[in-house]
Parts: C-alpha cells; sequence; structure tokens
C-alpha cells in the first residue's frame, strides 16, 4: 500500500517540495510497511510558510465573516464526499480501524468546519452606551497561528485547530506530528479547493525543532498545541517568551467512578470507550476506573468477557474493531507499563502482551486490585491498560480521584440523579461525563485544567482563543481636564 503525497509541505495554496530536509517514513503500524516518505521542513521552508501566511492572512482577514464561512462550509462538503478516501488514508497514517475511521476522523474534521463555519458571519461586536457617550467593541483576528498535532486523529486535530482559527481571519501554519504526516496535507488541499486564498491554510512538516522554529517566531501570534505534558510546558515557556497567545490540549490521567448502582452494561461500555477505543490512544481516556466494592465482582467478569470479544485484524477490514499502536516505539511504552504493573502487584485480568501478529498491537489488557500509589495508577500510558480500583464511599473515591496533577476528563455511572451531578461538580476536570464516556461533540467546549491543558477547543468558547477584542470609546462633549 502506497499514501505518498504530492510534496511534503503545502504552502501559499501549493504543494512544495525540499528534499534537503530530515527524512520522515510514515509506517503503517499494522504491518510496518512504510507507506510515504516525506521531508522535514528546512529554514527555507519554514520562511516560504511564514511570510505567505502574514501574506494571506491579510486577504482573507478583510472578507466578510458570511465570505469566510462560505468557504469553511464548501471544504466541509467536499470533506463529506471523499470521507472513504480520507478514512483509508486516516487508517494507513494511524494504523486504526477502517470501523473508526469511516465514523469518527475526517467526520469530527467535517463538523468542525461546518459548525465554525456557521459562526463566522455572527462574529460580531457589542454596543455599550454610556450617557451620552459610548463605547463599541470590534473582534479582531490574531494573526498567524501555529497548530501542533498529535499523532492519534490527524485529520480531525487539523481542522479543531484550523476551523475556528480561519473563522475568525487568521492564518494557520499546522505541523503535524512526524508521525502521522500525511492526513493535514489533504485538509490544507481541501480548504484550498473550497475557495481559501493562497498562504491561509499551510502544512509544514518536521520534528521538535521545525515546531520550535515556529513557536518561536516574532510573526506568529498564537500556538495551539495537541501532545504530551513534558511537550506542553517546553511550548508553553517558548510561547510564553514573546507573549504569544497560547491553547494546551495536553494529557491525563483521568477517573471513571462506576457506583453500585449504575447499570453494568453502560458502565463496561463506558469503560471500554474509555480505554481500548483507537487502542487506547485517546487524551481524555478513563484509565482509573473506580468500582464500587458491591459490583467489583460482576462488573470485572462482564468487563472481561466483552474485551475478549475485540476483533484484532486488518485495520482496512471493517469487521476488525481493534487495531495496533500507532509505533514500534509505542507498543514498547505500553508493553513496559504492562510489565511495571505486574511488577507492582495488580492482577492481571486479561490481556497483557504483544499480539502474534505483524505490526504494532497489544492485547486489550485489563488490571484488577489497582492501588492508588502504583505507576499504571499515576503516569498516563496512552495504550490499552484499564485499571481497576476499588472504593468504597463517595468522599473517599472523589479525593483519590482528584489526587492526580492532570484535570483533562472524568466520569462517573449512577442511576442516582442527584449524585451524579453532585459528584461531577466536585471533579477537577475540564470535561466531564455523567453515565457515558468520551464523546467531544464540536458544539461543546473540550479542555482541561491543571497538568492537563490551558483553553478550549470547539464551542463558542474557541472563538475567544484565535480572536481578540478592541473597545472604541467615542466621546459626544467636551474633553475636562484638570489643568
Amino acid at each position: 500500500m502506497r499514501a505518498q503525497p504530492t510534496a511534503s509541505h503545502f504552502i501559499n495554496g501549493k504543494y512544495v517540495e525540499d528534499t534537503e530536509g530530515r527524512e520522515i517514513e510514515c509506517i503503517y503500524p499494522a504491518t510496518g510497511e512504510v507507506v510515504a516518505k516525506l521531508h522535514s521542513a528546512t529554514p527555507a521552508i519554514i520562511e516560504q510558510a511564514l511570510e505567505s501566511a502574514r501574506a494571506g492572512q491579510k486577504i482573507w482577514a478583510a472578507m466578510t465573516g458570511t465570505e469566510r464561512g462560505r468557504v469553511l462550509r464548501k471544504a466541509a462538503l467536499i470533506i463529506e464526499e471523499r470521507n472513504h478516501e480520507l478514512s483509508v488514508l486516516e487508517t494507513l497514517d494511524t494504523g486504526k480501524p477502517l470501523s473508526e475511521t469511516l465514523y469518527v476522523d475526517a467526520t469530527s474534521g467535517r463538523e468542525a468546519l461546518e459548525y465554525f463555519g456557521g459562526l463566522a458571519g455572527s462574529l460580531t461586536g457589542e454596543h455599550i452606551q454610556l450617557g451620552q457617550d459610548w463605547v463599541y467593541t470590534v473582534r479582531e483576528p490574531l494573526g498567524v497561528c501555529v497548530g501542533i498535532g498529535a499523532w492519534n486523529y490527524p485529520t480531525q486535530i487539523a481542522c479543531w485547530k484550523g476551523a475556528p482559527a480561519l473563522a475568525c481571519g487568521n492564518a494557520m501554519i499546522f505541523k503535524p506530528s512526524e508521525t502521522t504526516p500525511i492526513c493535514a496535507l489533504k485538509v490544507a488541499e481541501i480548504l484550498h479547493e473550497a475557495g481559501l486564498p493562497a498562504g491561509v491554510y499551510n502544512v509544514v512538516q518536521g520534528y521538535g525543532d521545525v515546531g520550535a522554529a515556529l513557536v518561536g517566531d516574532a510573526r506568529v501570534d498564537k500556538v495551539s498545541l495537541t501532545g504530551s505534558v513534558p511537550t506542553g510546558r517546553k511550548v508553553y515557556a517558548a510561547a510564553a517568551e514573546g507573549m504569544k497567545h497560547v491553547t494546551m490540549e495536553l494529557g491525563g490521567k483521568s477517573p471513571m467512578i462506576v457506583f453500585d448502582d449504575a447499570d453494568i452494561e453502560d458502565a463496561v461500555s463506558g469503560a471500554i470507550l474509555g480505554n481500548f477505543y483507537s487502542s487506547g490512544q485517546v487524551c481524555s481516556n478513563g484509565t482509573r476506573v473506580f468500582v464500587q466494592k458491591g459490583i467489583k465482582k460482576a462488573f470485572l467478569k462482564r468487563l472481561k468477557e466483552r474485551t475478549e470479544q475485540a476483533v484484532m485484524g486488518d485495520p482496512m477490514d471493517e469487521a476488525t474493531n481493534f487495531g495496533p499502536m500507532v509505533s514500534a516505539n509505542q507498543m514498547n511504552i505500553v508493553l513496559g507499563y504492562i510489565d511495571k504493573g505486574v511488577e507492582e502487584g495488580a492482577k492481571l485480568i486479561s490481556g497483557g502482551k504483544m499480539a502474534k501478529r505483524d505490526g504494532f498491537f497489544v492485547e486489550p489488557t485489563i488490571f484488577a486490585d489497582v492501588t492508588d500509589e502504583m505507576t499504571i495508577a499515576r503516569e498516563e500510558i496512552f495504550g490499552p491498560v484499564l485499571s481497576v480500583l476499588d472504593f468504597e464511599t463517595e468522599e473517599d473515591v472523589i479525593a483519590r480521584a482528584n489526587d492526580t496533577e492532570f484535570g483533562l476528563a472524568a466520569g462517573v455511572f449512577t442511576n442516582d440523579l442527584t449524585r451524579a451531578h453532585r459528584v461531577a461538580a466536585a471533579f477537577e476536570a475540564g470535561t466531564c461525563y455523567i453515565n457515558t464516556y468520551n464523546l467531544a461533540p464540536v458544539e461543546a467546549p473540550f479542555g482541561g485544567s491543571k497538568a492537563s491543558g490551558v483553553g478550549r477547543e470547539n464551542s463558542k468558547e474557541a472563538i475567544n482563543h484565535y480572536s481578540q477584542v478592541k473597545s472604541i470609546y467615542v466621546a459626544m462633549g467636551p474633553v475636562e481636564a484638570p489643568f
């Protein structure tokens, strides 16, 4: 299989190549096969992207919001028409099963473009009457935005960052993860096919040095990162040097609490969605599953039964619903955490091994009798490893759930409506769920607290992170001064 793009970068409305850049191999995780080779951006490529973004942004910002929205909505329609093609590309890029990518990845990107395209014409200021005087406000774009993507949802993230940025009149330079470099190029191609002016959405490939060069450039006004906490700290500090606006969507070690009155089938479904979807490679996953002791035995029995029904296989076969890890490196990281869990005394219920097949497959893994101090309960694994912890009282479990540096997501399963809202209110997390898990509609804000991030993606909240408000005071009378 091949997924070779026209060129490594998309700049100023066209594909651009510079083979002097360090080589990037795109490896299909299901087989280990190299399906594309690209090149990291050289300083010349970065300069082209920055200059074209600055020029294109002025043209784009001068258009009306309705005109900008029309382009974004047209791009959404094109993505919808090409969903199968884009989903196959996402599967080649990430290894995620086609049974997922056909319904989530390009679809989520399309919804972001559609949603923010609909908002673009409504981004207005306000009038504030002050006696005879008044103030009016204007919502302005920030300028040139840099988006740095993670490898787990390359198409979605390219759109989640691009759509609100473009709706507000900004230009975007997007750097995909070097692990999954190809999908964002198609997003750029489709946006310009839909009528986006040249330079307004650019894609440059590269490793950390390319991201650092973009973040540190004085021509960049905003940085939005999806990635790990250590990377986020570095990028946040670098952006702060230039007083740049930032959005940080980082990692988590999120709790999922299952009370003994919960519907066990629903709770097991939530645990599966919060641990094994996309082979566990989701930042908001509820990897610490706290189960009240009264239903622990029944919960574990049903969880094991249903997890063993997972169909691991060729991601291009729509019957497959569990795919490989994104890379050999990530697979080895996950296997190392599984070994650590066994060493520290957690009880292995299911899985725990590398699958006997080509590619980077790790079996869906369940640990029971996990305690709060264990490594697998403290550190983000980013793989299909579910830890079940016991609890007795609501007060105890809330304190333990919040005892983490992270604060991305949290969930509660209970049929007690009052308790559900009480627990959700007590969670120290930015994205919370009651009797479900891991849904991320574009209409709702998504993001974390504590070390899990700064700012919000999606919804009207994202507009505040890609625009700034100017106040203009209008005086109707004489100016008084003390002398």
